[in-house]
Order: C-alpha cells, then sequence, then structure tokens
C-alpha cells in the first residue's frame, strides 16, 4: 500500500511454508478421521491486531467467485464456491462476510444450516461431521448491495467509483465486501472471477484473461489468478475502462486498465516494464505470472498493491508505481505472517523509491538520509512510532517514513554486499508463502554474519532516536 501524498513523509518517498501449499496436498494434512468428536472451527485465524479475521478448522486452496452487478442499482448477486481442506473434525465453521444477504449454503453438494454472527461471520452447520484432513467444497449464495469497509486509509471494500462504476480494495481488509473468505493472509488461496455487467461495461481483476461471452444485454468477464494471493489483494473493477494489453519481455502478460479520467496515466505506465526490469535486478526474477495496473479516476487515500494488477488512486506518480510494484515480491508473493508484521511489505516497498531514484535520478541516499534526519531528530512524534509490532491501527503509519531511514542504516550497518543478498535472499526464500519479522531477523543475523540485535532494537522495536553508533552506521558516520 502507499498513502496518498498528505500521509508520506519523503519524496519518493527459518521457511515458513504457505497456507495455500498446505491444503494442495493431502500428504502435508495428515488423515485423522474420527479423532475425537466434532468440534466448531475457531472464528478468528489467530492474527493479535484482528482476532476475528479469518477462521480455524480449515485451510482454503481456491475460490471460484461468479458475480452479476448492475451500476445503475448497485445490486450484486453472487454464488462463490471455496474448496479446501479440513484441518480439524467439525460440527461447523465460519467464513468471513460483511453486509450481504446468503440465501443459501451447500457443503459438498447437500444444503447447509447458516447463521450470522458479528459484523462478518457467516457460520455453517454442515449436514453431517467433516472429518479432519478431507476435501470440502462449501456454496454460498448472496445478494445485496455491497458496503464500504473501515480502513486504516480511508475506507476499503466496495466503492462506487467515479464513472459510475465500482472497485474493491482495501487493507487488511476488502474482500468480505463481494465473497465469502477465509479473511486472513495466512491461507492465501487461488483465485477464479467470473463477472457479470451490462453490456458497454468491462471488469478487471487479478491474473490472467479468460474471456468474455455476451448474452441478453449483459456480459460475462472471465478473470483468473493461479498464483496463490491473500484475500486482501484480490480485486474487482467495473468500468468503461480503456485497456491496454502488451507482454514483457519474457513473455508475462500485461494488462493495464484507465478509467474515464485515468488516461493521463498512461506515459507513467509505459515506464512499467523499465520497473519491473530494475526490481528484478535487486530482488529476483518476477515473481507473477502476470502485470499492469488499474487506474482509478478518484482520489482515494491510498493506492494498493492488488496481486499482479495494483490499484491506483489519480494522485499516483511514478514513484507509487515503484512502490506497488514493489510488493509483488513484498508483500504479495511474500506475504506476512501477522499484521504486526506490515513493515515487511511497507519498509521495503517504499525503500525501493529510494533506490529507484539512486539510479535513475542520480540521488546520493547518504544526503537524502542525512539531510531527513537534521529535519526529524528533535521531533519525538516522528520516532515514536514502532516498526515492529506497531498496534492495530498504526500498521501504516511510520514505515512510510522511519522505515525507510530504518531500511537505509540497515544497509550501511550490514555493508552493500549482504543487503543486496538480503534485497535478493529473502523473496526467494519464502516465495508463494508466508513470513514473520522474527524470521526475518534471523535471516538478517545468518547473511550479515553480524549480532545486530542493537540495532534491531533501536530501529524497529523502540519508540524513540536510535544511538548514534545505530542512528550513523557504515559510511553514514562523520
Amino acid at each position: 500500500m502507499n498513502p496518498t501524498s498528505a500521509w508520506r513523509s519523503v519524496p519518493l518517498a527459518v521457511v515458513t511454508l504457505a497456507c495455500a501449499a498446505l491444503v494442495t496436498s493431502s500428504a502435508v494434512i495428515p488423515m485423522t478421521a474420527r479423532a475425537g468428536s466434532p468440534v466448531a472451527g475457531r472464528d478468528g485465524a489467530g492474527d493479535d491486531y484482528y482476532p476475528t479475521d479469518g477462521n480455524g478448522g480449515y485451510l482454503v486452496a481456491d475460490y471460484q467467485v461468479a458475480i452479476t452487478y448492475d451500476p445503475v442499482s448497485h445490486h450484486l448477486a453472487g454464488d462463490t464456491v471455496v474448496s479446501g481442506r479440513t484441518t480439524q473434525r467439525l460440527n461447523r465453521f465460519n467464513l468471513d462476510l460483511t453486509g450481504l444477504d446468503v440465501h443459501a449454503v451447500t457443503v459438498d453438494g447437500r444444503p447447509a444450516a447458516f447463521a450470522r454472527s458479528g459484523d462478518h461471520e457467516l457460520v455453517v452447520t454442515p449436514p453431517r461431521p467433516l472429518e479432519s484432513g478431507t476435501p470440502v467444497r462449501v456454496e454460498v449464495r448472496y445478494a445485496g448491495i455491497p458496503k464500504q469497509i473501515p480502513a486504516l486509509l480511508g475506507v476499503g471494500g466496495w466503492q462506487i467509483s467515479a464513472g459510475g462504476g465500482a472497485f474493491a480494495a482495501g487493507e487488511p481488509h476488502s474482500a468480505t465486501s463481494w465473497y465469502p473468505a477465509n479473511d486472513t493472509p495466512r491461507n492465501k488461496a487461488t483465485f477464479h472471477l467470473s463477472a457479470t455487467v451490462p453490456d458497454g461495461w468491462s471488469v478487471v481483476s487479478n491474473g490472467r484473461e479468460q474471456g468474455t461471452t455476451s448474452s441478453g444485454g449483459w456480459t460475462t468477464f472471465r478473470w483468473a489468478e493461479d498464483t496463490p494471493i491473500a484475500t486482501y489483494l484480490t480485486t474487482v473493477a467495473i468500468d468503461h475502462w480503456t485497456l491496454e494489453r502488451s507482454r514483457l519481455a519474457d513473455g508475462t502478460p500485461v494488462v493495464d486498465a484507465y478509467a474515464p479520467g485515468a488516461e493521463d496515466k498512461r506515459e507513467l505506465e509505459t515506464r512499467l516494464p523499465e520497473i519491473l526490469d530494475f526490481l528484478s535486478s535487486k530482488f529476483g526474477p518476477y515473481p507473477q505470472d502476470a502485470a499492469g495496473g488499474i487506474f482509478l479516476a478518484d482520489q482515494i487515500g491510498f493506492s494498493l498493491e492488488t496481486q499482479t494488477r495494483p490499484t491506483y488512486a489519480h494522485w499516483a506518480n511514478l514513484a507509487t508505481i515503484v512502490h506497488e510494484n514493489t510488493h509483488q515480491w513484498f508483500g504479495d508473493s511474500v506475504s506476512v505472517d501477522g499484521w504486526r508484521d506490515t513493515c515487511l511489505n511497507e519498509c521495503f516497498a517504499s525503500y525501493a523509491q529510494w533506490l529507484w531514484a539512486e539510479v535513475k535520478d542520480h540521488w546520493d541516499l547518504d544526503t537524502a538520509y542525512r539531510q531527513y534526519i537534521a529535519r526529524t531528530r528533535n521531533n519525538p512524534s516522528f520516532w515514536s512510532g514502532r516498526l515492529y509490532d506497531m498496534g492495530p491501527g498504526r500498521e501504516f503509519t511510520s514505515v512510510y517514513s522511519k522505515g525507510i531511514l530504518a531500511m537505509h542504516a540497515l544497509r550501511r550497518q550490514i555493508g552493500e554486499s549482504a543487503f543486496d543478498a538480503v534485497l535478493r535472499g529473502w523473496p526467494t526464500l519464502h516465495r508463494g508463502g508466508n513470513a514473520s519479522w522474527p524470521e526475518f531477523e534471523a535471516f538478517l543475523q545468518q547473511v550479515s554474519g553480524q549480532d545486530l540485535r542493537g540495532f534491531l532494537q533501536a530501529w524497529f522495536h523502540d519508540g524513540m532516536l536510535p544511538p548514534e553508533q545505530y542512528l550513523y552506521p557504515g559510511t553514514l558516520r562523520q
């Protein structure tokens, strides 16, 4: 995510397997049929900041989402199939869905009882208990007018666009405003969308285009994201898009979508191949199977790294495009284990803007760093923000400003060779999975060969100006 310029303080500005990988092979989840009495799956996945996000008792492998949307009435009708595997013997389980009316639920083809609980829990009771370690297929039919979801940088979820269409985007919540999900980044899954809209409108989503069909004044657009994706990174965008299709040098398909009024972003996006080549030179091969961008005419409070195809507010500039595409490595391919780990996403993506400026605009980053320290060192509120375990509601604050300085100080602390090895090694080691900040600290210690405990405590755990030895390491020392 990249917040609106009002939030940015800088002008440019061991291995954990993916949950999705766990659900694709029965060998990884032992079969324990009838081991104990069936239980209710938890109504949360265990995140300390958002304890009711996600659910327990199963892991999703794939979403098949079918929606029909009328931009005039704002009415959405949905039929979503959630496929996965149980992780315990269940007599009921939850899905996350916000503000839509559920009409029917089936489990493995049989009608199931269901009820709503809280602001987003859909409680499903299958007709008979589900055995542990077995495949499960849940179909939910629902309808209504989708709602926005409060977000940390404005609003998220389903939003009406300036042109009268709609789009879904937000962090940490968005997906549950338009389809039922296990809404936790720990459970990544493949995602397939079939979206039907009146003729004249078009639909953009994640991944690769799968064709369109038309009948009776309505057109259905199909998209497939076969690289496992966290739910908050899924999107649908409905508008009178101008679509431009191309390919990267390696054949990766690129789809860029411009809403009416956003055509002025075309020139910026022509640099996408250059940007991805640059980022690949720093972080390793591009980890997604598609690329592009969704350019809104809306002045929302953030741009977002929706997987393969970031969603851009109309204020987005070149630095924003660098930032959001860095997330395709840091945040999308390697996702956080919990929201306290947000620096793994945002500190890297923010510092990538400096890396770009260093090479493309010939910035002297040491000078930029010293000048920034000089402006902020007597500002306790700037330094009070923690970069790890910052607290719920504060995930998207200091990571964009103090986070950049911390990454540059880290670079000078461990040296250029070790820092380059970190930039390439971390997304390679955890590609397609999840990881935590403590794991990253252990990785840093291993790669650098240094005892970094004092440095990491001062920069990432404490809420104060670091001591001079950590504030000016290496070539920053005067």
